[in-house]
């Protein structure tokens, strides 16, 4: 029998993180570059990918290289497995981290739901949802090939449950309707390809519950009176969950969705 060191070892492999120059995205890099993967950082950012990448190898003594895509176009998504093959000669892990947040700057997207955009809407899809189902339908030959491949696709509790909108008033923040319509999707997608995948491939979902980011004081106080554990998350409460699912430690975990939200969605 294998120990849990042996189990939750990464060494030789390989993982591509969308998404991987962002808050999350760089904590899920770090997790599983400390577990011994080569990691390929994919943002839309040219230099923060550089940067991740970087100090991947300086800290962990790790493979890593960054890879700007624009997720948004398509021809550049379906160029990512052949150019990390390319670079790597193997994908192992695929983590589809990048998305549209209740953050992101768009005429449209955050705004009271009258003046929500189907523009919004659609480009919100495109990143949360299709780029997902893009990746793992271009990255499945390469997954498969060594037994070990692992698709962790990143959601949120707003696919899960809908969203109290007084803990946005009064603040800029906000909870657009195709961000939980597309993570609900994504959670969805992520059991559809459990079963399709499978034996070859897992594929399981991360679902977080909101992270501290300097959110406004009147945010942080509504959100952590409606968490059983009374406060908000950090980017470093996910590592444990990435490096679990992409680990032998769940070799016989599919289609699960491990939520890691203080227990936000349980009442």
């Amino acid at each position: 029998m294998k120990s849990v060191q042996e189990l939750m070892s990464l060494s030789g492999r390989v993982a591509a993180v969308t998404g991987g120059g962002g808050h999350i995205g760089r904590a899920l890099c770090d997790a599983l570059a400390e577990l011994g993967a080569g990691v390929v950082v994919v943002d839309v950012q040219e230099q923060a990918c550089g940067e991740v990448a970087d100090r991947l190898h300086e800290h962990y003594g790790v493979p890593s290289s960054g890879l700007a895509v624009d997720l948004a176009v398509e021809s550049q998504t379906r160029s990512i497995c052949t150019r990390v093959l390319d670079h790597f000669g193997r994908l192992d892990i695929l983590v589809n981290c990048a998305a549209f947040v209740g953050t992101s700057e768009r005429q449209g997207w955050c705004t009271e739901f009258a003046s929500q955009s189907s523009e919004a809407w659609r480009l919100a899809h495109e990143l949360n949802l299709t780029v997902p189902f893009l990746l793992a339908q271009t990255c499945a030959e390469a997954l498969g090939q060594h037994g070990v491949g692992s698709v962790i696709n990143v959601a949120s509790i707003y696919g899960l449950v809908g969203p109290d909108l007084r803990l946005y008033e009064g603040t800029r923040l906000g909870n657009p309707a195709a961000y939980a319509a597309s993570k609900g999707g994504l959670l969805q997608l992520t059991r559809w390809l459990a079963t399709v995948l499978a034996p070859r491939i897992r594929v399981n979902a991360i679902t977080p519950g909101g992270i501290w980011r300097q959110q406004p004081e009147e945010f942080r106080q509504r959100y952590e009176v409606r968490c059983p554990l009374q406060r908000m998350g950090s980017e470093e409460e996910l590592k444990g969950a990435v490096g679990y699912l992409a680990s032998d430690l769940a070799a016989y975990v599919t289609g699960h969705n491990l939520v890691v939200d203080g227990g936000w969605t349980a009442w």
